[in-house]
């Protein structure tokens, strides 16, 4: 089977996420709210390049105070633009249904993250066939 070009899968994945991302604003999450079992924010950060804002919708896991998102980007070998522009600039806003807050996001710690791994492949399992898919470390972010 041949391969896709990078080009393309990047073109398909914008169409997607901008169609995700209009569903769940259009109905504040009740289309498109959750994902294989888990909710879908919608996160916007800072272009590094642009300076502009770029939403994402992300599936996510609740930890007290603080919602974790995977930075997966479905086993590709680079880190998904989401997560080069939160590096560049931390400071996002998160949408989960109706509501919109500002908050700060970090990568997590080696330590964190591997108290957060386990939680985070139980809730859905593709995340783990990801990881093995790809040389890097898949980073978790945290947002507080």
């Amino acid at each position: 089977m041949a391969q896709v070009p990078s080009t393309v899968k990047d073109a398909v994945t914008r169409v997607v996420t901008r169609v995700h991302e209009t569903l769940i604003r259009a109905t504040g999450g009740a289309v498109g709210g959750r994902v294989a079992g888990m909710p879908v924010l919608l996160l916007t950060t800072t272009g590094r390049k642009t300076g502009q804002p770029r939403t994402t919708p992300l599936t996510y896991l609740d930890d007290g105070d603080r919602l974790v998102v995977v930075a997966s980007y479905g086993g590709s070998p680079t880190h998904p633009k989401w997560y080069l522009n939160l590096t560049a600039n931390p400071d996002v806003e998160v949408t989960r249904g109706r509501r919109t807050e500002r908050m700060h996001s970090r990568t997590a710690t080696a330590e964190e993250r591997a108290e957060l791994w386990p939680r985070v492949t139980k809730a859905y399992k593709g995340y783990a066939g990801y990881q093995e898919k790809t040389m890097r470390e898949i980073p978790l972010v945290i947002l507080a």
